[in-house]
């Protein structure tokens, strides 16, 4: 008897960079839904992978999250860039910390913050709390 079939590693990355959008622009997946004339529970499918996004469907939610189709696909699973062997993923912390509700308040307050020494003394200070954290940095 067969399972249930897994999402696609491109569906699953194409949501989250629709959940990345949409988060950074601060719109809820209701506002989305209206937008695109769907529910926010289609929404919640498209961001975890669970429903594909067809071609159409996703240039309507670029317009929409006001960037280019392509966006979806930075850094996607099996894509040129994919093939650095044990190199670092350059960006993938990045999308991780900015799909996180923290990492983007803080990254909202940040950049609020004009002072440059101020904004300076931030990253020190988060740095120094990184290193008694994990001695390993």
């Amino acid at each position: 008897m067969a399972g249930k079939k897994s999402p696609n590693p491109i569906d699953v990355h194409v949501g989250g960079r629709i959940r990345l959008r949409r988060m950074m622009l601060g719109m809820s997946q209701e506002k989305l839904g209206d937008g695109l004339g769907i529910t926010f529970q289609q929404i919640q499918k498209y961001e975890k992978g669970t429903n594909r996004v067809g071609a159409s469907r996703l240039q309507h939610i670029a317009s929409i999250l006001k960037v280019p189709v392509a966006f979806f696909f930075e850094d996607a699973p099996g894509s040129p860039d994919d093939a650095q062997g044990f190199a670092e993923e350059p960006r993938s912390y990045v999308v991780d910390f900015l799909s996180s509700s923290e990492g983007l308040s803080l990254n909202r307050a940040f950049v609020r913050i004009s002072d440059p020494k101020v904004r300076r003394k931030i990253v020190d200070l988060v740095q120094a709390l990184a290193a008694d954290e994990s001695p390993d940095i």
